[in-house]
């Protein structure tokens, strides 16, 4: 299974769009820091959305919309708005 997900840091309030296919540890090292976009030293990650696909090449290019697609990713976000509030 192919994850696309969708993540908020709880303090700067940023959004990250993400491929994976073990979103458990994908998520765990978000959280562990370095150098990468993901990374902050206040706040932690959390999963707000997940779709799941049979399909790696489904899922990378859901991926790429979300990503490269302004609407995509704007459509996505309308339909969270109460999550995205409530985190």
């Amino acid at each position: 299974m192919f994850y696309v997900y969708f993540l908020r840091n709880d303090v700067s309030k940023e959004t990250y769009i993400g491929f994976t296919s073990n979103i458990k540890q994908r998520l765990i090292r978000h959280n562990e820091g370095g150098k990468k976009f993901t990374t902050r030293k206040e706040g932690t990650w959390r999963l707000i959305y997940a779709e799941i696909y049979k399909s790696e090449d489904d899922a990378r290019a859901r991926e790429r919309k979300l990503k490269n697609h302004g609407s995509g990713k704007h459509e996505l976000i309308k339909r969270l708005k109460h999550t995205l509030l409530d985190t």
